[in-house]
């Protein structure tokens, strides 16, 4: 019983717990500034292009059902601005960053410049 208490302790309080809570609060934080960007930014330009502000007033009404089509496309362009944001903001800052890494790891394993070689030369004999 003690170790399965100091497991879940581990587990609860160590780094990928901790990293994943930093994680959701910072997407909901990152959710909000896209869905404020997307009420006050985008939608009154499409409230331009198309005279109303948002797509909510687009209906199909059937044998006295609604069917709020309208909700889904603005939900749909909230997620398209929530999708866009995180691809330039996250994922392409993130493959740029992988790519920088890799490319110093080939430069780290090139060959040696001739000081460098000198140099482990020196060590090598000091070391006989």
């Amino acid at each position: 019983m003690k170790k399965f208490v100091q497991d879940f302790k581990d587990f609860a309080f160590g780094g990928g717990i901790i990293g994943l809570a930093v994680a959701f609060v910072m997407a909901t934080a990152f959710g909000a500034l896209v869905a404020a960007l997307v009420e006050t930014i985008v939608m009154p330009v499409i409230g331009i292009v198309f005279g109303e502000p948002s797509f909510d007033f687009l209906t199909l009404e059937i044998n006295n059902s609604v069917i709020r089509y309208g909700s889904f496309l603005t939900a749909l362009v909230v997620f398209t601005a929530t999708a866009l944001g995180v691809f330039f903001f996250i994922v392409k800052p993130y493959q740029a960053y992988q790519a920088r890494v890799a490319a110093g790891e080939e430069e780290a394993a090139a060959e040696p410049s001739d000081d460098v070689k000198l140099l482990m030369e020196i060590r090598d004999a000091l070391n006989k």
